[in-house]
C-alpha cells in the first residue's frame, strides 16, 4: 500500500494536466524578435496598395504596369525563400533573419530613390530577397524555440506581426497622402527601411535554434537554450532527447560538443531527393499538406483584397482618393484584431476547428461580396447599402481569414516537416505561397476587366469552397504533438481518418499511453534515486 501511495504521488508530480504551465517568457521573447521581421512584408504589402495609386498617377503608367510592380514582389520572394532554407542550415536561423534585415534595407532605400519605372523594379527585387529571407526563416525559427504547450500561439507570431505590417503600410498612405505627388510615394515606400533596421539589431539578442545547434553537435548550446525556452526541465531533456533521435545523434552521447556527419541531411544534401524524388508516403503526405495549405491561402484571394482594396472600394462607389484609403484603415484594423484574437485560440481550440470555420467564413463573404458588386455593376449608379455591404463584407473576409486560415497555415506548414527537411520543406511551402500570391495580385486588374469585380470574387469563392474540402479531408490536428512526434500523423494515413476524426484519437491515445509510461520510468528512476540517497 505505502509503494502504491509513493508511486501515486509520483506520478502526480509529473502529471502536465493538474498544472498547466505558464507561458514561457523567455520563448515568448524569441519568438516575437524573430516575427517581428515579418513586418517588412506587411509593410510593403500594405504601403504598396496607396504607394501605387500615386505612382500611376506620377509617371502615367498602365494598370499592367501597376499589376507587374505590385505582384512581383512575390516573385522575387522566390528566390529568397529557396536560399533561406540552404542558408539558415549553414549560418543558423539567428543570423538569417539579420541578412534578411540588411537585404531589406537596401531594397527599402532603393525604391524610395528611384528616377524611373525600371529602378524602381530594381529595388523591388532587392527588396523581395528580403522578404523571402523574412517569410521562410521567422516561422522555422519560432517553431524550433517553442514548447509545445504554446507553440501554436508563438508560431503565429509571424502572421500577426505581417498583418501588424500591413496597417502601419496603410496608415503610412494616410500619412504622406497630401504632400505633392512626386513625394508622397517615395516617402512611403522609403520610411520602411527605418523599422529593418532596428529587428537586425534586436535579433542578435536571442539565442540559437536549439535543434539547429545541435545538427552541428553543439549540444551544450542546445541544452542551456531549451532549459531556458521549456516549460520544466523533464520537457527540456526529453526535447533533447528526441532531437539528438532526429539528428541522428546516440542518446548515450553527453559531451557539450559532438562530431556529426554533415555529409547526410544535417547540411541540406540530399533533402531535396528525399522530399521530391525518394519520399517515402509520409513525407509525400506531409509535404502535400505543407504546400496545399500555402497554394489555398493565397489563391482564395487575400492579397486581391489586401493590395487593391482602394479599388474594390472605387467600384463599390467611393471616389476620393482619401476616403479611399480611410475604409482601406478600417480593414487594416479588423484584420490586425481578428489575428490578436486568433493567437490566443490556437492552441485552446487546436487548428482544424479554426481552421474550418475561418474559410466557412471566407466562403460566406466572397460570395456576398460579388453578389453585391455584380449589383452595382449591373444598376450603373451609386448605391448607399450596397457600398456599405461591400466594406463590411470586406471586413468580414478578412477577419475571417486572420481567425484562422492566416495564421495557421504557418502554424502548420512549420511544425509539421522532420527536423531534417524541416527548411527546405518550409521554404517550398513559401514558395508556393509566393507564386500564388504574384499570379493574383499580377493579374487582378486584368482579371476584373475580363470578368468584373464581382465574377472575380465568386471564382475566389469558389476555390475557398475546394480549400473547405480539402482541409477537412486531408490536415488532422497537430495540437499538443512535439515536433519530433509529428512523423505518427502521417504514417499510414487514409483520408477518411480526418474525415471521421478516427486517426487524431487513435494517435492521441497512443501518445498518452507512450507520455504515461515515460512518466512512470521518469518517477520510478526518481524514486530509485531519491532512495539510493
Amino acid at each position: 500500500m505505502k509503494d502504491m501511495i509513493e508511486g501515486s504521488k509520483v506520478i502526480a508530480e509529473f502529471d502536465p494536466i493538474k498544472k498547466p504551465p505558464k507561458r514561457n517568457k523567455f520563448a515568448f521573447a524569441c519568438a516575437t524578435l524573430a516575427s517581428m521581421t515579418s513586418v517588412l512584408l506587411g509593410y510593403d504589402i500594405g504601403v504598396m496598395s496607396g504607394a501605387a495609386l500615386y505612382i500611376q498617377k506620377d509617371w502615367k503608367i498602365t494598370d499592367v504596369q501597376i499589376e507587374v510592380l505590385i505582384g512581383t514582389l512575390n516573385i522575387y520572394c522566390l528566390f529568397g525563400s529557396f536560399a533561406a532554407g540552404r542558408t539558415s542550415d549553414y549560418i543558423g536561423r539567428r543570423y538569417t533573419i539579420v541578412f534578411a534585415g540588411v537585404i531589406f534595407f537596401a531594397g527599402a532605400l532603393l525604391m524610395g530613390f528611384a528616377t524611373n519605372y525600371a529602378f524602381l523594379m530594381v529595388g523591388r527585387f532587392v527588396a523581395g530577397i528580403g522578404v523571402g529571407y523574412a517569410l521562410m526563416i521567422a516561422p522555422v525559427y519560432t517553431a524550433e524555440v517553442s514548447p509545445a504547450s504554446c507553440r501554436g500561439f508563438l508560431t503565429s507570431f509571424p502572421e500577426v506581426f505581417i498583418n501588424g505590417g500591413i496597417l502601419l503600410g496603410y496608415v503610412s498612405n494616410l500619412a504622406f497622402a497630401n504632400l505633392p505627388t512626386h513625394l508622397s510615394w517615395r516617402f512611403m515606400l522609403g520610411i520602411g527601411a527605418v523599422p529593418s533596421i532596428f529587428l537586425a539589431v534586436g535579433v542578435l539578442a536571442m539565442p540559437e535554434s536549439p535543434r539547429w545547434l545541435v545538427m552541428q553537435g553543439r549540444l551544450g548550446e542546445a541544452k542551456k537554450v531549451l532549459d531556458r525556452t521549456s516549460d520544466s526541465p523533464e520537457e527540456a531533456q526529453l526535447r533533447l532527447s528526441e532531437i539528438k533521435e532526429a539528428a541522428g545523434i546516440p542518446a548515450e552521447c553527453d559531451q557539450d560538443i559532438v562530431t556529426v556527419d554533415k555529409s547526410k541531411d544535417n547540411s541540406g544534401q540530399g533533402v531535396w531527393k528525399e522530399l521530391l524524388i525518394h519520399a517515402t508516403p509520409a513525407v509525400r503526405r506531409v509535404l502535400i499538406a505543407g504546400v496545399g495549405i500555402h497554394f489555398f491561402q493565397q489563391a482564395s484571394g487575400i492579397d486581391a483584397v489586401v493590395l487593391y482594396s482602394p479599388r474594390i472600394f472605387a467600384k463599390a462607389g467611393i471616389t476620393s482618393d482619401i476616403n479611399k484609403l480611410r475604409a482601406t484603415v478600417a480593414v487594416g484594423v479588423v484584420k490586425t484584431l481578428f489575428i490578436l484574437v486568433a493567437t490566443f485560440m490556437l492552441d485552446k481550440y487546436g487548428r482544424r476547428p479554426l481552421l474550418l470555420t475561418s474559410v466557412g467564413g471566407m466562403v460566406l463573404s466572397l460570395l456576398t461580396l460579388a453578389g453585391s458588386l455584380t449589383v452595382i455593376d449591373s444598376l450603373h449608379e451609386k448605391i448607399t447599402w450596397a457600398i456599405a455591404l461591400c466594406i463590411t463584407m470586406v471586413c468580414a473576409f478578412v477577419a475571417s481569414f486572420s481567425i484562422g486560415l492566416g495564421p495557421i497555415t504557418w502554424v502548420y506548414s512549420s511544425e509539421i516537416f522532420p527536423l531534417r527537411l524541416r527548411a527546405q520543406g518550409t521554404s517550398m511551402g513559401v514558395a508556393v505561397n509566393r507564386v500564388v500570391s504574384g499570379v493574383i495580385s499580377m493579374t487582378f486588374l486584368s482579371l476584373t476587366k475580363a470578368i468584373t469585380t464581382g465574377g472575380a470574387f465568386f471564382l475566389f469563392g469558389g476555390i475557398a469552397t475546394i480549400a473547405w474540402l480539402f482541409f477537412f479531408t486531408f490536415l488532422p490536428e497537430t495540437q499538443g504533438r512535439t515536433l519530433e512526434d509529428m512523423h505518427v500523423l502521417f504514417e499510414g494515413f487514409s483520408w477518411r481518418d480526418s474525415l471521421h476524426g478516427k486517426k487524431s484519437s487513435d494517435d492521441e491515445s497512443t501518445t498518452q499511453d507512450e507520455n504515461s509510461k515515460s512518466q512512470l520510468q521518469m518517477g520510478a528512476t526518481t524514486t530509485k534515486s531519491a532512495n539510493s540517497q
